[in-house]
């Protein structure tokens, strides 16, 4: 492609500009209409807790950036799960940062399932940004406010704030697990 067809090729790099032009034909090809906020930008995972591979860990800095390319890639849990296993194979067990990472990356994947484009967590509580297209049914999160509104509330058309107060990270990923579980998809 030439400078004109090819659009901001530069900015974006050019494995980033194939993955998204492959996603726009793919979208056109099956009547769905793209969303290019979500899929330039996907879903953020902020939860205020190291959510790394440390370099003590993997020592090898490209080693280590092409372990974070994989586990960012990974479409599923099992994908998830099998570099687990290749990473304790190849250097040992893994460091609670590196746990973490799992599990926010896992997180991510289930949050993007919903169509939720944000969730921002720590210690105190937190809250999730629904995407335009979410898959949760608004009904149950009205219900879910107008029955708990001590833990949780509507801020603007698609900001869900909730409250919780944990002193652990396990403690922290459970009761995330607990409110999602609470946000049914519509059919």
């Amino acid at each position: 492609l030439g400078d004109e067809q090819s659009g901001q090729i530069q900015s974006v790099g050019y494995s980033l500009y194939m993955e998204l032009l492959e996603r726009a034909v793919d979208s056109l090809k099956s009547g769905r209409e793209l969303d290019l906020e979500q899929e330039v930008h996907g879903t953020e995972v902020s939860l205020q807790l190291s959510a790394i591979i440390p370099d003590k860990y993997v020592p090898d800095v490209h080693n280590r950036l092409i372990m974070y390319k994989r586990i960012a890639s990974a479409q599923s849990d099992d994908e998830l799960k099998d570099l687990q296993v290749e990473m304790i194979d190849r250097f040992g067990l893994l460091p609670e940062p590196c746990k973490y990472l799992f599990r926010q990356t896992s997180l991510k994947l289930r949050l993007e399932a919903l169509g939720i484009a944000k969730l921002d967590a720590g210690r105190n509580g937190g809250k999730l940004e629904f995407n335009s297209t979410t898959n949760v049914d608004p009904l149950s999160i009205v219900k879910l406010v107008q029955a708990r509104p001590d833990l949780y509330r509507l801020e603007g058309a698609s900001t869900l704030k909730f409250n919780f107060d944990v002193t652990t990270e396990e403690a922290l990923f459970g009761e995330i697990d607990q409110v999602l579980e609470k946000l049914p998809q519509t059919n």
